[in-house]
């Protein structure tokens, strides 16, 4: 079994972050920067939707695909994801939301589908807004706060310098990962990347 959808409608690859030049560095904007690479790899712009979302509709792997940045916060994504899956009309078995992971080691990137929200906002706005966990995610590891820092306050804040010297190739492999996904299907995506790091 291939875990991939049998019509032939498009994907939705939503990257997840907080709008605005004072976020871009954040570790909550892993998703916003897999993204972007995505669009650049198919040589695409995001233009603003009125989903509330900037868009651009691309081939990935020669498949259609939508790729969207919600305009919202972090913790209002729902309502731009809910809008583009029913603007474009994706089966929520067709949605692959890139999200930061605190509980996954700076480095590695994990799939899944499916699954509780573990404290992210995002996740827990788009689940409630399409009624639905049953997507999938390709999650992004960021690691731990160091000390006693507050979670909410250590993804807020820009990767660290050690960090971004490794961010292109952690960026590279989740892009890599979300083409590979709707290639290939879950299973073998996941064979692939739960072995690296």
């Amino acid at each position: 079994m291939t875990n991939i959808p049998t019509d032939d409608g498009p994907w939705l690859v939503v990257g997840l972050g907080n709008p605005g030049p004072g976020y871009a560095g954040n570790r909550h904007n892993a998703g916003f920067m897999v993204l972007d690479l995505l669009a650049e790899r198919t040589g695409s712009r995001l233009k603003s939707h009125r989903s509330r979302a900037d868009v651009a509709e691309v081939r990935l792997v020669g498949v259609r695909a939508v790729l969207a940045r919600p305009l919202s916060f972090m913790n209002l994504s729902g309502g731009p994801v809910g809008a583009a899956r029913t603007f474009y009309k994706v089966d929520p078995a067709r949605i692959i939301v890139l999200h930061d992971e605190l509980d996954i080691p700076f480095g590695a990137v994990r799939l899944k589908r499916g699954g509780g929200d573990n404290g992210h906002n995002g996740l827990r706005s788009i689940s409630s807004t399409l009624g639905t966990r049953d997507y999938l995610r390709v999650r992004i590891g960021i690691g731990r706060p160091p000390g006693r820092m507050d979670p909410a306050d250590f993804v807020l804040r820009d990767f660290g310098t050690t960090e971004r010297r490794e961010l292109p190739l952690l960026v590279e492999n989740a892009a890599d990962a979300v083409e590979m996904l709707i290639k290939d299907g879950l299973e073998p995506t996941q064979n692939r990347f739960h072995a690296l790091l």
